[in-house]
């Protein structure tokens, strides 16, 4: 068996030993294998250990239960898998997942496998690919000893992802490959073995009987990675983002009229991730929902295009459309709702920023923006500042000074009034005790005449001032029909 790959790799010997030891005294061959191997040969931190014995995977678990300790023991009979969390002195919290070699086969119209105990071979045969099927032993006689069977290491020197067996036997047994393999190729800078991608295509339809929870885990994991656009270029290419995503492809193509053509909305959109995914602020870049609304922050583009003549294509409203389209897509998707607020506000306000740098800025216009955008403004800068994609550096440069400008003109605001903290001067329920009014229509359009009165620079923001205020506005309103009910409801406190 070939070893070398291993021999500059720090094995946390103390626990692999251990593993082993309780291997040996219960007779088993006992492997470190998948992701946790591939990681230690690419010198990539892992927490994460898949253990693979060729026997009863459930009494090995609980035996390095009963040796090691841990916490989080769970134990599925039904898949013949354990899981454990242990403290290691050198590298702290890892967790265990103990499987039992096994060989499965399929039948093509379902996702269950038939699974049956099996040899080292069979259970690494049956893995994605062949950096993920390589084992190394921890048994006392062979500790560090690596299985290779399909070539794993020269992939990894290669950056190239093939399967163990046929392409399409692999992806028929488990069609959410297809996808992994799109994940792994945008995570660690690897390229797809033609003939993987072919079966790819061939194959995109049988993602269809792939649950929805484990599409969209793949997806935000690929939206998470170093460069998200490899990932959604090569689901892309194969048709696959057709099946699980189709308002992104959507968005590919050029239309030309009279010779004049627009940009391509989906490969501005990867490259807008992709700016976000390299910003040096890491504790924006790295947010899973700022970098879905990059991604979805022009998804409304295909259908508010249009063609004018003598001015050429415009979009308009795509920013307020998009918004309206997301809360269909996040539960299709099973997004978390919790989430949606954010994205919509992000899709609707990312045109809001850019315009202000190319005209005198107004303390109002940029109180508008801070008020609207709330606790989220650095979020939707940082949006705006990854949406500049020209190819053109001159432009590029233009277009980003201009920007800091507005980014200037923010914090100078935001000294003078910290808006950035705003309040309304007075709540919806001082105004119903000051009028004597039920919650309503009249209390909803004198509260957002007030704060528009503040944010426009009308009133000062002072209580005082914002009573006065109120009091000449209630006047006005008085003088406006009211719905029937409303009317009763006013002659009934009037009386």
């Amino acid at each position: 068996m070939n070893t070398s790959g291993l021999k500059h790799i720090p094995l946390r010997e103390l626990l692999f030993a251990n593993l082993g030891k309780v291997a040996g005294e219960l007779g088993l061959a006992c492997y470190a294998v998948g992701g946790h191997v591939r990681d230690r040969l690419l010198l990539r931190a892992s927490k994460d250990i898949d253990v693979m014995v060729v026997g009863d995977p459930i009494v090995f678990a609980k035996a390095v239960k009963e040796k090691l300790g841990g916490y989080g023991f769970a134990v599925f009979e039904r898949f013949r898998t354990a899981q454990l969390t242990v403290q290691d002195v050198d590298f702290g919290e890892l967790k265990l997942e103990f499987v039992g070699a096994r060989k499965e086969s399929y039948d093509h119209d379902s996702r269950k496998p038939i699974v049956e105990i099996g040899s080292l071979q069979d259970d690494l045969s049956r893995r994605d690919f062949t950096i993920n099927a390589m084992a190394v032993s921890l048994n006392e006689k062979t500790f560090g000893e690596l299985t290779d069977l399909f070539g794993g290491q020269s992939d990894l020197a290669k950056k190239i992802l093939r399967t163990p067996l046929e392409p399409k036997q692999t992806f028929s047994d488990d069609p959410l490959r297809m996808m992994r393999a799109a994940r792994f190729a945008s995570k660690l800078g690897f390229t797809i073995e033609p003939d993987v991608l072919a079966a790819m295509f061939e194959m995109k339809d049988r993602i269809k009987i792939v649950s929805q929870e484990r599409i969209t885990d793949e997806l935000l994991k690929i939206l998470m990675s170093p460069v998200p656009s490899v990932g959604f270029e090569i689901l892309y290419r194969a048709e696959i983002l057709d099946e699980v995503f189709p308002e992104l492809p959507v968005m590919a193509g050029v239309e030309q009229i009279d010779g004049l053509g627009h940009k391509d909305t989906f490969f501005h959109t990867l490259k807008v991730v992709d700016n976000l995914a390299a910003m040096p602020d890491k504790t924006r870049a790295d947010k899973l929902w700022l970098r879905m609304s990059a991604l979805l922050h022009d998804v409304a583009k295909p259908r508010t295009k249009r063609f004018t003549e003598g001015h050429g294509w415009s979009f308009h409203g795509h920013d307020a459309l998009g918004a309206n389209m997301l809360p269909k897509i996040f539960r299709r998707m099973k997004f978390p709702l919790s989430e949606l607020g954010y994205v919509q506000k992000m899709v609707r306000l990312h045109l809001r920023p850019i315009p202000l740098s190319r005209e005198e800025i107004s303390d109002a216009a940029i109180r508008r923006l801070m008020f609207d955008a709330g606790e989220d403004l650095e979020d939707l800068l940082t949006l705006c500042r990854a949406d500049v994609t020209s190819k053109n550096p001159k432009r590029v440069q233009r277009i980003l000074q201009n920007f800091a400008k507005v980014e200037e003109k923010i914090s100078e605001v935001t000294e003078k009034d910290e808006l950035a903290k705003w309040r309304p001067p007075v709540s919806g329920t001082e105004i119903m005790e000051l009028f004597n009014l039920p919650e309503g229509r009249e209390v909803g359009l004198l509260k957002k005449a007030m704060e528009n009165a503040v944010i426009d620079g009308l009133i000062a923001h002072d209580k005082d001032a914002a009573i006065e205020f109120l009091k000449r506005k209630f006047e006005e309103i008085k003088q406006m029909p009211l719905p029937p009910h409303q009317k009763k409801s006013r002659e009934a406190k009037e009386v």
